[in-house]
């Protein structure tokens, strides 16, 4: 029987290389495309009703504080949580900002503006656009990183760059003056954090303890099956390799088609070690994932091999991202290389 007679006879779907799916926390697959813009991000807070149908008016936060405070960090830990981030936006765009996101039907519930130094030919216009959205009954909260002078210059020093404020003078001058700057912003800020003694992680902690509510911050997981011969992932964390299962490309019947096969799928999983593999990975896993939530990691790619990407890779990285899903991972799928053959 040709290989074309082959496929007409057991018609499966094609997927090209590279083709992504997603899992819910159920465990249940969908295309990618389905899934809205920050699906399974977590809730911090409820949105104010408007009075237009449907509108609801967008949670805020205000990030700003002292440069090399750690600005930046605290604004990438609410974007993994779910928040819509603007950096640097003028302070006078804000409660524009604020209606864009009522308009968005949902879309745009949690918004963090970064204000800072950056932006100081605006910084006077801040005072008013609070008082605009305190009229406007916005729920907002104003955070403020706050560090000691010594902490300030050796993180300035350590990246060899000039602060934004020093001009001619020395980096204590720059300090000094965004101090003076920012006094009164600190003095209304509802949530103050100094991190003079505080790393990356521990400053990615107080903020998940403050935003992430109740629930652990998610951990989003990316699945993906490849070749060996075609090179490792470069953005892979973990890998796992397959090869030591016998390879259905051997089995004429089944070499045609992919992991995604039911027939292939069974063939792989009814060799000695399989299920086990698949078993005692997973167990391995939560433990991983348990550790870097504590470390503030809130991605991770596993790639999972076998010689060309296409039978046993494909069907064990199905398996392994639905298990991953019933527990609570956000998960999606890659078959790199599969349809490369």
């Amino acid at each position: 029987m040709t290989e074309h007679e082959h496929e007409q006879e057991r018609p499966q779907e094609h997927e090209q290389p590279g083709q992504e799916r997603a899992y819910d926390r159920t465990g249940r697959a969908h295309n990618g495309t389905d899934r809205a813009d920050g699906a399974g991000h977590v809730s911090t807070g409820n949105t104010t009703e408007t009075g237009d149908a449907g509108a609801a008016i967008p949670e805020l936060v205000i990030i700003s504080g002292m440069s090399g405070a750690g600005r930046s960090t605290a604004a990438k830990c609410l974007e993994d949580l779910g928040w819509f981030v603007v950096d640097n936006l003028p302070p006078a765009l804000i409660p524009t900002m604020v209606e864009l996101g009522a308009r968005s039907q949902g879309n745009v519930a949690r918004i963090a503006v970064v204000v800072d130094v950056r932006g100081r030919r605006f910084f006077d216009n801040l005072r008013e656009s609070l008082a605009d959205l305190e009229a406007k009954h916005v729920t907002r909260r104003i955070v403020f990183l706050e560090s000691s002078d010594d902490a300030l210059v050796r993180r300035f020093e350590s990246v060899r760059r000039p602060h934004p404020l020093q001009g001619d003078g020395r980096i204590v001058d720059g300090i000094a003056a965004e101090r003076d700057l920012l006094r009164e912003l600190r003095g209304d800020a509802d949530l103050v954090i100094d991190t003079s003694s505080l790393n990356v992680h521990e400053l990615r902690a107080k903020m998940d303890a403050q935003f992430a509510g109740d629930e652990e911050p998610e951990l989003r997981a990316t699945v993906m099956s490849f070749g060996f011969k075609y090179g490792l992932p470069v953005d892979a964390d973990l890998v796992a390799d397959c090869r030591f299962l016998p390879n259905p490309h051997w089995v004429p019947e089944l070499r045609p088609f992919t992991g995604l096969n039911e027939e292939v799928s069974a063939y792989v999983f009814n060799q000695p070690g399989a299920k086990e593999f698949l078993n005692q990975y997973t167990e391995l896993l939560q433990l991983v994932a348990a550790g870097y939530r504590r470390e503030g990691k809130r991605y991770v790619t596993i790639a999972v091999g076998c010689t060309g990407g296409k039978h046993r890779s494909v069907a064990m990285s199905e398996k392994l991202a639905a298990r991953l899903a019933t527990e609570g991972i956000e998960t999606v799928i890659v078959h790199r290389d599969m349809g490369r053959e």
